[in-house]
């Protein structure tokens, strides 16, 4: 553990499984205070028992769905009446729906846009005054290489991260000047719940894991504030070849 992160406040939407989980293991192995989110209340519950193993009284969470406004402030907020303000804001709720256009519904469309996009924007507006007040901080957005990368079948879900990387650097433009760090991260394939079929206990070891995108936010934060590393991509180092 080194200093940087001794003491931090962060909050990790969809802190409750997958790669959220794991950012929210790291953040409070470097001794930050973190707050969590997830939609399942039964879930959140067994996350904290878990997570608390690592610092029970650095930690916090709350039942939220992000594609609600009313939610995200409340969870910001709670973050800053928990643990006394806000320094890092970690984005990572997110779903996704591949379907073609034509078997898409407005229901897929509106909750993958919600969720990936809009819950985004929702928890910055409330985070950056807090953030402000501290002096600074740090955003750090979860996107995907699905942000960079079209394919059939993910009009909604290329659409919600193609919106989110845009989003991600206009933001980083308006509020450099606060002190306010913004970085997103594309992963590839990540071995996690959201990849695998429902039901499902395969796990593939070629996949990236949620500890190694859990790295790249620590290390991140570690960068020299004078400068920035505002896009990461990750992508597994061998995966299986094409035949």
């Amino acid at each position: 553990m080194t200093t940087e992160l001794r003491d931090k406040i962060a909050l990790v939407t969809g802190g409750t499984r997958g790669i959220g989980y794991s950012i929210a293991e790291a953040l409070l192995a470097e001794g930050a205070k973190v707050f969590v989110c997830g939609r399942d209340a039964a879930v959140l519950k067994k996350s904290l028992e878990s997570l608390g193993r690592n610092g029970k009284d650095r930690l916090g969470g709350a039942a939220a769905d992000v594609r609600h406004y009313e939610d995200c402030r409340r969870i910001v907020h709670a973050t800053a009446e928990r643990f006394g303000g806000l320094d890092i804001l970690v984005n990572n709720a997110g779903i996704g729906v591949m379907k073609p256009v034509d078997q898409l519904t407005p229901e897929d469309w509106d909750a993958t846009i919600e969720t990936n996009l809009s819950g985004v924007f929702y928890c910055c507006r409330e985070a950056i005054p807090l953030m402000r007040q501290r002096g600074g901080g740090y955003i750090f957005n979860i996107s995907s290489l699905a942000g960079v990368n079209p394919f059939a079948g993910g009009s909604a879900y290329n659409a919600s991260k193609f919106g989110l990387n845009g989003f991600s650097e206009a933001m980083m433009q308006d509020i450099r000047y606060d002190g306010i760090r913004v970085s997103y991260i594309m992963p590839g394939s990540v071995d996690t719940d959201f990849a695998t079929a429902p039901g499902s206990k395969r796990r593939e070891t070629w996949k990236l894991t949620g500890a190694d995108i859990a790295k790249a936010v620590i290390d991140l934060y570690r960068f020299p504030k004078s400068s920035l590393a505002s896009r990461i991509e990750m992508r597994p180092s061998q995966p299986p070849r094409k035949k």
